[in-house]
């Protein structure tokens, strides 16, 4: 592979005080307001943290779990959660990070859970001010915006759209009849249409095919206070 056609490593790259790329990663055409942007439209809410906890920077969906004030907030800028056995968790796990290894922690509050990652950036014997990205669980099927362009791409009319949405959310056919106060053969014949636009065999194919679609997340920006997250105006 031809090394001129491929993006050095993110070590390589230096960025000045003010976030614009140095001459090298000029050539590229890549700045960092490229990568913040980047990182906002990943489905899965990203949280990078210093050794003291303090919040480096969050992306959209980070923010708007950090808005919720559900399982995380930013408290003078540091993640917490306000449950402390919630805190403990989320204290030991970046603990573990720091020292290079990666760990999983489940948070659950009623019928609610929150999974997170805690994920080293650099090995603590390569970076004296490691840092830590902090991976929150994927957004549900059905808040992927590119499930309702799906559903627009197949022509799918408004009931047809609602069963699909219904089959995301893990809804069986009596079920949705219940929801949408129909018959159950309603549903079936809906099923079926859904099926011969989108030129499956099954339930099953349609709900893959569905799952495989790339993410969108929504295009209005949450925007919490997380006074560590760069300007990209600046």
């Amino acid at each position: 592979m031809d090394a001129r056609n491929t993006l050095p490593y993110a070590r390589d790259l230096h960025w000045d005080i003010r976030g614009a790329a140095s001459p090298e990663t000029n050539e590229l055409g890549l700045t960092m307001r490229h990568l913040l942007r980047a990182f906002d439209e990943i489905d899965y809410g990203m949280i990078v943290l210093n050794s003291n906890g303090h919040i480096l920077h969050s992306n959209h969906l980070a923010r708007v779990e950090l808005g919720r004030r559900d399982f995380l907030r930013a408290c003078d800028g540091v993640l917490s959660s306000g449950d402390p056995a919630h805190d403990t968790k989320i204290r030991l796990a970046l603990e573990a990070a720091l020292r290079g290894q990666r760990r999983l922690v489940l948070l659950t509050q009623g019928e609610r859970d929150l999974s997170l990652t805690f994920n080293p950036l650099a090995h603590p014997l390569e970076d004296t001010s490691p840092s830590v990205l902090v991976m929150l669980s994927r957004q549900s099927t059905c808040d992927n915006l590119a499930v309702r362009m799906f559903a627009r791409t197949l022509a799918l009319s408004p009931s047809e759209e609602g069963v699909m949405l219904a089959l995301c959310r893990g809804l069986v056919i009596n079920e949705i009849a219940q929801e949408n106060g129909v018959a159950v053969s309603t549903v079936r014949s809906q099923i079926k249409t859904l099926r011969e636009k989108a030129g499956v065999p099954s339930i099953r194919k349609l709900l893959q095919r569905i799952n495989s679609l790339p993410p969108v997340v929504p295009a209005l920006r949450i925007v919490t206070p997380v006074p560590q997250n760069p300007r990209l105006d600046a």
